[in-house]
């Protein structure tokens, strides 16, 4: 059942149960350089992981993004974290630039344990409730390329070298349960599609990946303070809940580590398996393993979604931390 009282402890207590759960392991996290691909990478890292980052935003160039975050940034925090972070600049548009992250993680390590596709991308590329026939063509072309066509792109070229070893894990990352999509509209056609094509990317892989003894899963963070979303709002990390004032329901965010601790539990599960084809949330996922986010609280934000904000009831995140 969902917490109601929280303690300070509990994020170290979370940290110090992870540490060196997954010392000898290697992952990929395509897409880390901000947001949750970073808290992905950074909680793998401190359960020992040796962690790959990608992005296209590095120290010496920026992504047209044209944000300060890069993933020799990330690479570092793994680091610090207890993993051991390789930042690789790629773009996985580029299937022979995703081909050669790849052939360097076989030839550095012999093995891959856990890939995390997470490469979005699109934040400014969609218009909200606007319709197909009135929204930017070559912008919800983009979308999906950055959306969907870097996943398939890199899950070809990673998996063998997932496969090698029994036990591999790939997470799909994506915007919402694969219940809640299928009942809601998610801000436009372009935007819909994407995260709906990612959901069942967890689904058809998991078919191909199961009988070879490899377990993959589409995940969901719930409503997420990544660094452009505190910028949106004005605020930081330290004062968030400032935003509540204009924003009230933003009481069920969470940071980008706690869907980190997500994968990390699923990579550290013996019985991850249990979980082939799943669609999977943080919230719902903390209940089963019992991480909580970095404050000691556990947000079930798409449970949140659909029995206060969509149901029109002020907001009140009580029962749902």
């Amino acid at each position: 059942m969902p917490r109601t009282t929280e303690s300070p402890l509990d994020g170290q207590r979370d940290e110090g149960a992870r540490a060196g759960q997954l010392t000898g392991r290697v992952a990929l996290v395509a897409g880390a350089t901000r947001g949750a691909g970073r808290g992905i990478a950074v909680e793998l890292g401190a359960a020992g992981a040796t962690v790959y980052v990608t992005g296209r935003s590095t120290r010496q160039r920026r992504s047209e993004y044209d944000r300060p975050e890069t993933i020799e940034d990330t690479a570092d925090l793994v680091t610090e974290a207890g993993g051991h972070g390789i930042a690789v600049p790629t773009d996985h548009l580029e299937p022979e630039r995703v081909r050669a992250l790849v052939d360097r993680v076989a030839q550095e390590q012999g093995r891959l344990d856990v890939l995390v596709n997470d490469v979005w991308g699109g934040e400014n590329l969609f218009a909200w409730e606007s319709p197909v026939w009135e929204h930017d063509l070559d912008k919800g072309l983009r979308l999906l390329r950055l959306a969907v066509e870097t996943h398939a792109i890199t899950s070809h070229f990673a998996l063998p070298l997932l496969l090698r070893n029994p036990g591999g894990l790939v997470v799909e990352m994506t915007d919402g349960t694969a219940d809640y999509n299928r009942a809601n509209y998610r801000s436009s056609f372009f935007y819909d599609l994407a995260k709906s094509s990612v959901l069942r990317m967890g689904f058809a892989l998991a078919h191909e990946l199961g009988p070879r003894g490899a377990t993959a899963v589409a995940l969901t963070p719930g409503w997420l303070r990544s660094e452009m979303m505190l910028e949106h709002y004005g605020v930081r990390e330290e004062n968030w809940r400032d935003a509540l004032e204009t924003v009230p329901h933003f009481a069920i965010s969470e940071t980008p580590r706690f869907v980190g601790r997500a994968v990390t539990a699923l990579a550290a599960d013996p019985d991850v398996a249990r979980w082939n084809g799943e669609s999977l949330s943080s919230g719902g996922l903390a209940q089963v393993y019992g991480f909580t986010d970095l404050d000691g609280s556990r947000p079930d934000a798409w449970r949140y979604l659909v029995e206060v904000q969509d149901a029109g009831k002020p907001a009140d995140a009580s029962g749902y931390r």
